[in-house]
């Protein structure tokens, strides 16, 4: 309760109202936090940690769904590439639509994830909350976990057959030796992440090409290149940047694969994914604006398929460009004791990865919320930083693009041509999705 009273502002004890019978929303926003620390703990790769969202928000929306007797229609799964899904067809009065979301949510998240047994004591604890505050009788807590259960293995099955487990028997990708492209950066050397994530299957885009952007500015080291001149750029901006510009960066660093080494040892730094800040940002508008139980689990799991959709995108395009990173360039042509003032992450630099993903989330969540929708981020205060307002999703998603050259790990145009491409996809979500979409605040 802790850790989520620094992430969800206003979280008290107290909140568990027993009114009506009915627990309140921000018992959903609590247990995708649990599974946000379990993928803190397993170190998740930003394109992983969305898939695991995706699939686990999923199951929480379709367990809400099918508890109270909605259509297949009528849910998000219908406006997907998945075809062959079919609704349970069990509802009744003993359903508790809130208890059966929540518990379908951290059973996927138990099965899917490394340590996802983690989140066995979280169900446990559900179910006791549950019990001790009224909210589901004694006599149907059987037949809910079942349910639960059952609407879990579904969306466990879809997530068996997306190409995830046929990753590690992929031929495995081998740094480009030539000039200008990727190959590992200190302090770790880390191997690429990822490398073949295009393969993974997309919820909304039926296919890439329409959303990779235009090629990289071509390698050339010749003095006023496109290429040389974001060079200087990344170099004479990361020399001078202001204590506002540093903050920044440090705030959208969203890096799991930090390490600080002490001696010869190698000390992990646990840190959110990228994917899990926007989450955060999703659940506190879902607090503001005060949502109903159904909208809250529906915009998260539009958000969480979103960033899915966009993370292959993207990463599609950067093991097809392979692109060198700042660090490795600065270094060998500009200044061999150059630092970013972030660690560079394990994997080729165009796009943005945080450009791509946080347009795709801002387009789905202005939609939804409102163009002026101000916010206060506290999703990064419990890793130790301060709070951030923001007026509207753009200017977050704007302000978490530019913070990659703040923090010296890309060049503009993968900046840039990150954002729209990023946008694109969010649109065209927007465009399967609009007619299924619950409110427009």
């Amino acid at each position: 309760m802790a850790l989520l009273l620094l992430i969800f502002p206003g979280l008290t004890l107290s909140a568990f109202s027993q009114k009506n019978h009915t627990p309140p929303s921000k018992v959903f926003s609590e247990n995708l936090f649990h599974i946000t620390e379990v993928m803190v703990t397993d170190v998740a790769s930003p394109p992983a940690a969305a898939r695991f969202y995706a699939y686990a928000t999923l199951a929480a929306h379709l367990a809400w769904d099918q508890a109270t007797g909605k259509s297949k229609n009528e849910n998000l799964v219908s406006k997907t590439n998945i075809e062959t899904f079919e609704f349970i067809g069990e509802t009744g009065k003993n359903l508790i639509p809130e208890f059966v979301s929540v518990y379908a949510m951290l059973e996927t998240g138990k099965k899917i994830m490394p340590s996802g047994k983690l989140l066995e004591a979280k169900q446990k604890a559900l179910l006791s909350q549950f019990t001790k505050s009224k909210w589901i009788s004694k006599k149907d807590i059987e037949t809910n976990i079942e349910f639960a259960e059952k609407v879990s293995a579904q969306v466990l099955d879809l997530a068996n057959t997306d190409g995830y487990k046929q990753l590690s028997a992929l031929t495995r990708y081998t740094p480009n030796k030539n000039e200008g492209h990727w190959y590992p950066t200190p302090p770790a050397y880390m191997a690429p992440v990822e490398p073949e994530w295009r393969t993974i299957r997309t919820f909304f885009l039926t296919e890439l090409r329409p959303y990779k952007p235009i090629p990289p500015a071509e390698f050339d080291l010749t003095e006023g290149s496109s290429f040389k001149n974001q060079l200087n750029e990344v170099f004479q901006v990361t020399s001078t940047l202001s204590e506002e510009q540093k903050l920044i960066a440090n705030f959208w660093d969203c890096n799991p694969f930090m390490v600080s080494f002490s001696g010869h040892m190698a000390i992990g730094i646990k840190k959110i994914s990228p994917g899990g800040h926007w989450m955060g940002i999703t659940g506190i508008a879902v607090e503001k604006a005060k949502l109903t139980w159904r909208e809250a689990i529906y915009i998260h799991s539009l958000v969480a398929l979103g960033l899915h959709d966009a993370f292959v995108s993207c990463w599609e395009e950067k093991y097809d460009s392979d692109r060198i990173r700042p660090e490795s360039a600065i270094q060998k042509y500009l200044s061999p004791t150059w630092r970013p003032l972030l660690q560079t992450p394990p994997f080729p630099e165009y796009t943005s990865g945080h450009s791509v993903i946080s347009k795709t989330s801002a387009v789905i969540l202005t939609n939804y919320f409102g163009d002026d929708f101000d916010f206060i981020d506290t999703s990064e205060v419990y890793f130790g930083l301060p709070e951030r307002p923001f007026k509207s999703f753009s200017k977050a998603a704007d302000e978490a693009a530019i913070s990659r050259l703040y923090g010296g790990i890309h060049f503009r145009d993968a900046i840039e041509e990150g954002v729209k491409q990023g946008e694109k996809i969010g649109n065209y979500i927007l465009d399967r999705t609009e007619s299924n979409k619950i409110s427009k605040r």
